[in-house]
């Protein structure tokens, strides 16, 4: 996954839990895409005090996953429910009763709703 993506999902599972300015400065470079020295201008510090804060950030979101497990839990998660919705789709098509498809449909539905 890219780097990119998987910190702006770890910042959306765990940020709360990041200090005020980690969880903005996280925001701004990798949601809001600005530049490290756009953040600084805008905070009033240095590009480097913003680097250091988006770092220390970053490295707490790997650190909660790494524990918590959340992200790669959802993942997981989301991949069984793919492949069952895959296997509910062959036994619609091999199935000729009306019953079992209407069955098939209403699991399906509940189904989606998780992802």
């Amino acid at each position: 996954m890219e780097k990119k993506v998987e910190i702006s999902m770890l910042w959306q599972i765990y940020g709360k839990l990041l200090t005020e300015k980690q969880y903005e400065f996280i925001d701004y470079y990798y949601n809001q895409d600005l530049s490290l020295s756009e953040i600084a201008e805008n905070s009033d510090i240095t590009r480097q005090a913003v680097r250091d804060i988006i770092k220390k950030g970053e490295r707490k979101l790997f650190e909660f996953e790494e524990k918590l497990l959340f992200m790669k839990r959802t993942i997981n998660q989301e991949k069984q429910i793919e492949n069952i919705l895959l296997q509910l789709n062959k036994i619609e098509k091999d199935s000729s009763d009306r019953k079992v498809t209407i069955i098939l449909e209403e699991v399906r539905k509940e189904l989606c709703c998780l992802l």
